[in-house]
């Protein structure tokens, strides 16, 4: 005891004597995340600017691969016993987060046993309803939320000498004048197939990509995106193909450079894909809603969003658990949501901090990025259009894709095909009830 005595004692003299070293260790709190490039540098700034603003904790960021990649290496290490504090995690990962029984630690409660001010009302409900329970509790926090838009090579239509098409219909004239004035190898496309073309325009539409409001309200939800819009839809893009007026661009956002490299005129992908956009296109942009189908009563009604929240996993102590929240506190100032929201292009996601880049004038020489918001916030969403909430959800998109891709290469017509991907999709819906329902 003796000795222990004078250990401590020596190593506080040691520690007072030495001015510039800290008192005490800080508290690592450890950030898993998917982004690269220009949102790298968003992420790492907001780390250390939240490590430099006190003297308790640091937050280090980590890369950890793509959305996929970093939801399966935190489950992994979560197994393992050495998973991270925070992980960022796409939105169609939500109900396979809230299936992993004692890995997450739901935010709502963090944020209250943590002592921190937390009011769920202050953020955009189009967001945070995707991230919360049916009473309104916090399960995880939006981080960076987005929502598909069409992004427009204003000067090449401007050479074919054609408007920017508001409908569907509209889409498919203005890609035949563009094929037929310089753009023979895509006259419009898309990323994320299925996100595009079956969950977004479904919502879009206001009918139903399943049943259970999509899968919010509960896991025994059965796929239903092959009904008469969604086949009409992937015809006319089957249509499209043969001559390439539409063009196939992959089942993620690898093909998002033929826009920004002039070849693709007319390209629906990300809101999120602004800093990109703005970093490479050489030509005149701009970002506007999903066209619809004029004779679907009611549309458009709202879009739903992309991007990832930040899930807080089980099993840390209070006291990272207080640093944790405090983090979160931080990434809630109106000020920061703001430049997160200038700098990356992804939503604001509290209602201050919407309302101050509106009063500070900012939509008014880059309109396009508010063009995601007024999607979201366009009519009240209905069970069809609040979200989606799917398990196995990485798993499913491969297969919807698989059968898109069937249809498109002429092996399957678009209802074959629909109507395949729910047969597939519902027999691994069934699989995921059966692991999640205890």
């Amino acid at each position: 005891m003796a000795l222990r005595h004078f250990g401590a004692a020596a190593a506080f003299a040691l520690t007072v004597g030495m001015t510039a070293s800290p008192a005490l260790a800080l508290t690592e709190i450890q950030w898993w995340h998917a982004m690269t490039g220009a949102n790298n540098d968003v992420i790492v700034k907001l780390a250390s600017d939240f490590n430099a603003s006190q003297t308790d904790y640091k937050v280090v960021p980590t890369y950890k691969g793509n959305y996929p990649d970093t939801m399966n290496a935190g489950i992994a290490a979560f197994r393992a016993g050495n998973a991270p504090h925070i992980m960022q995690v796409f939105e169609v990962g939500t109900a396979t987060m809230m299936a992993a029984t004692g890995a997450v630690k739901p935010v709502y409660k963090l944020m209250a046993d943590a002592g921190e001010k937390f009011d769920p009302k202050n953020y955009l409900s189009a967001i945070t309803g995707y991230y919360s329970t049916s009473k309104g509790e916090m399960l995880s926090f939006p981080f960076n939320s987005s929502s598909t838009v069409m992004w427009v090579n204003l000067d090449e239509l401007k050479k074919a000498n054609v408007e920017i098409p508001k409908t569907w219909p509209e889409v498919f004239d203005a890609a035949k004048k563009l094929h037929d004035n310089g753009h023979a190898t895509c006259g419009f496309s898309n990323s994320w197939v299925t996100w595009v073309n079956l969950e977004q325009l479904s919502a879009w539409h206001n009918v139903p990509l399943s049943t259970k409001a999509n899968g919010l309200d509960g896991f025994d939800t059965v796929l239903a995106f092959n009904g008469p819009l969604q086949v009409k839809h992937l015809e006319k893009l089957v249509e499209l193909q043969k001559d390439k007026t539409y063009d196939y661009a992959g089942r993620t956002n690898t093909g998002e450079g033929r826009f920004t490299s002039g070849e693709c005129p007319l390209y629906l992908t990300s809101s999120a894909f602004f800093g990109n956009v703005k970093a490479q296109a050489k030509f005149n942009f701009t970002a506007v809603p999903m066209p619809y189908y004029p004779d679907v009563k009611g549309a458009p009604q709202n879009s739903i969003i992309g991007g990832a929240s930040l899930w807080v996993m089980g099993g840390k102590s209070a006291d990272e658990y207080k640093g944790v929240a405090k983090f979160l506190s931080f990434l809630s100032d109106t000020d920061r949501q703001v430049y997160i929201h200038k700098a990356s292009g992804y939503l604001p996601i509290t209602k201050a901090a919407y309302a101050k880049a509106k009063a500070e004038g900012f939509y008014k020489d880059q309109p396009y990025l508010e063009t995601p918001l007024l999607e979201l916030t366009n009519k009240e969403p209905t069970e069809n259009s609040r979200g989606l909430r799917l398990g196995n959800m990485v798993q499913l998109r491969d297969v919807w894709s698989e059968e898109i891709e069937q249809a498109l290469a002429g092996k399957k017509t678009a209802k074959q095909a629909l109507d395949a991907a729910v047969e597939r999709g519902n027999t691994m819906l069934r699989q995921f009830e059966k692991t999640a329902v205890k």
